[in-house]
């Protein structure tokens, strides 16, 4: 029996860490894609001349 319980803790567990590592890789994501789109900003600003 207490076996049983242990193995749904443990399921318990890793289904709550993949969630976890999931949400961290989509923050890293949107982070990446934050400052993809603020390098391309610069970039045009210092190569597009005022008009």
């Amino acid at each position: 029996m207490a076996g049983i319980w242990r193995d749904f803790v443990v399921a318990v567990f890793t289904a709550c860490r993949r969630r976890d590592e999931q949400a961290i890789a989509d923050e890293r994501r949107r982070a990446v894609e934050r400052l993809a789109d603020e390098t391309i900003r610069q970039q045009r600003r210092t190569t597009d001349p005022p008009q």
